[in-house]
């Protein structure tokens, strides 16, 4: 029995893609997912995380990846702010998807981004090639091990791109709304009148720090 667990990272930052991943491993190895240590990325650090990251790739059958842009996230957001559909659950289900369609898993556990759970499968499935089971709950990276080493994946790669980020910007900050950094670095961009494409447009904070000016 193959198993495959799917989560995202970076759904709330201001700054950056959201990175969905998908680890496919043998049913029987979930136990060693915990004898590692795995758990819900965001209780770990990041030096903890990226030593995890090697030790759950050598564990997988397979495994993969899929970044949402910034673009692509503000278009969903000012779809729903046109029409009053929600888009950006619907564009998380769909790339879930084709992370799953790419593993091929026999069962594959979801961290659940709607209030409703099964809506949110229903939506995974009507975009699978690969019958799958769909198992979707919320804080799913909380309640299976294979959703947590998922978790761990997405965060990984989504921290590599803020990195790639840091180095030509600077300092900004973990790229959260509620970091000072990162309203600080934002702030500066809107002064020179050069918002990167990293900056997610749609997000609210941008025009609370254009009042605030």
């Amino acid at each position: 029995m193959l198993i495959a667990g799917v989560d995202e990272a970076g759904r709330g930052p201001i700054i950056g893609p959201m990175v969905i991943a998908g680890i496919m491993i043998r049913d029987k190895d979930q136990d060693k997912l915990l004898e590692i240590g795995v758990k819900d990325s965001k209780m770990l650090t990041k030096e903890r995380r990226e030593k995890l990251y090697y030790k759950i790739i050598e564990l997988s059958v397979d495994w993969t990846y899929q970044t949402i842009t910034p673009m692509e996230i503000d278009q969903a957001v000012q779809y729903r702010r046109r029409t009053g559909i929600g888009m950006l659950n619907k564009l998380e289900a769909e790339v879930m998807a084709n992370v799953i369609n790419k593993l091929k898993p026999d069962i594959a556990y979801v961290d659940s981004a709607d209030v409703d759970e099964e809506k949110f499968k229903r939506m995974i499935m009507a975009k699978l090639t690969h019958n799958a089971e769909i198992i979707s709950k919320h804080k799913a990276d909380r309640i299976y091990p294979v959703v947590s080493a998922a978790s761990i994946i997405a965060k990984v790669k989504r921290d590599s791109i803020i990195d790639e980020i840091k180095k030509v910007y600077g300092d900004i900050g973990s790229g959260y709304p509620s970091d000072p950094k990162t309203i600080t670095f934002i702030k500066k961009c809107l002064e020179m009148r050069e918002l990167p494409d990293f900056i997610r447009r749609s997000w609210s904070t941008l025009d609370k720090i254009r009042k605030v000016k």
